[in-house]
């Protein structure tokens, strides 16, 4: 289950440059908007040190982190919603992601064109707003047009006046420029109307691109982000685009953590980033580890043993019986399983058991 974002923005903001930085993945980069037409797609680990440090103890054949995919989306304007700047075929991008990461220019630079000719997160954040309601307000009103044709099934109508209702409580908060997110859906409600995807019901983060001066200190337009992601629930993460590009070509451990001292991080923005994606979608991770392979799964919190199984493989939570479980920090404490039993730390799990993020598990199935 690899982790799907969308990376989007406002053109000449950095997605690009970042994308390629945080993928290790080459893309057209250009100081004019609209020099990608069509969305970049990387594949990157995610960085996780248990899985790093099982290796070490296991010593397997091959290691195999967990995955995100980045889909930088090509710059949208005002107007993207009716096409402007080739929208429809960016916005189709953005539905398909499971997160997106809405990118802001939080930095002054004379030789890099902004497309509204200032740097002002609030309004880029506005632009972006709008464009994504206007682009749900044309899915709204296409399901409420079906949903109409249906209200003379007797069959179907209580659901169908169901769904019309929702669309009624959503309808005004686009008109608004809110988020479908925003409003609080149940879980019933949101069932209702999976099939519409409706862009802005999606999570998202904000990403500050700033300058290194930005990463060391902050300015006035993080400090502007940041105040904005918290009123909605969410987070906003500052990332160099130019610094990490020059980290992404860094091979050497040392020389890169020495980089990281010399702005005072503790981790890559990719790392970052990813882990605010994670938490912000509730995602954890669990291990299996062996002769062959030591390898991270992620599943979602609240997940049982059953469930997190079926993540391996859909037979393994069919005919799930019992999982033995320990967790690293018991293997980074005792360094072999032998020793985890011996401590009394080694269960047998059934299907009730809920998966805790670190744990190390084998499942026992039949089919």
């Amino acid at each position: 289950m690899a982790l799907n974002c969308g990376i989007l923005g406002l053109p000449n903001v950095g997605k690009t440059t970042i994308f390629s930085a945080l993928c290790g993945v080459p893309a057209d980069i250009t100081n004019y908007p609209f020099a990608n037409v069509k969305a970049n797609v990387g594949v990157v680990n995610v960085p996780d040190i248990r899985l790093d440090k099982l290796n070490d103890i296991f010593i397997p054949e091959r290691k195999i982190p967990a995955t995100v995919e980045f889909v930088d989306i090509a710059g949208l304007v005002k107007g993207a919603s009716r096409g402007e700047g080739l929208g429809n075929q960016f916005l189709t991008h953005i539905r398909e992601a499971a997160v997106y990461i809405h990118v802001v220019r939080c930095f002054e630079n004379s030789d890099v064109v902004h497309v509204n000719e200032k740097i002002d997160p609030a309004s880029d954040i506005e632009t972006i707003d709008i464009e994504l309601a206007l682009a749900d307000m044309q899915t709204l009103a296409k399901r409420r047009e079906r949903a109409e044709k249906t209200l003379k099934n007797p069959a179907e109508k209580k659901q169908t006046e169901f769904v019309l209702s929702i669309l009624d409580k959503i309808n005004p908060a686009l008109e608004n420029a809110q988020s479908v997110r925003s409003l609080g859906l149940t879980d019933e409600e949101k069932a209702a109307i999976y099939d519409c995807h409706f862009i802005t019901a999606k999570p998202q983060l904000y990403v500050c691109n700033v300058d290194e001066q930005g990463i060391k200190s902050g300015n006035t337009y993080t400090e502007a982000v940041k105040k904005r992601a918290l009123s909605e629930g969410t987070e906003a993460v500052s990332i160099c685009g130019k610094f990490e590009a020059d980290l992404c070509g860094i091979d050497d451990p040392e020389e890169k953590k020495a980089f990281l001292d010399d702005l005072g991080l503790k981790e890559t923005g990719l790392s970052t980033l990813i882990h605010s994606a994670y938490k912000l979608l509730g995602l954890r991770t669990f291990f299996t580890t062996g002769k062959d392979e030591c390898r991270a799964w992620t599943f979602h919190s609240g997940d049982t043993a059953p469930k997190a199984a079926g993540v391996i493989h859909t037979d393994f939570e069919k005919g799930f019986i019992k999982a033995e479980v320990y967790t690293c920090d018991d293997i980074f404490q005792y360094g072999t399983e032998a020793k985890i039993k011996e401590a009394g730390k080694y269960r047998l799990e059934g299907k009730e058991y809920v998966v805790n993020d670190g744990d190390v598990m084998f499942f026992k199935f039949n089919i």
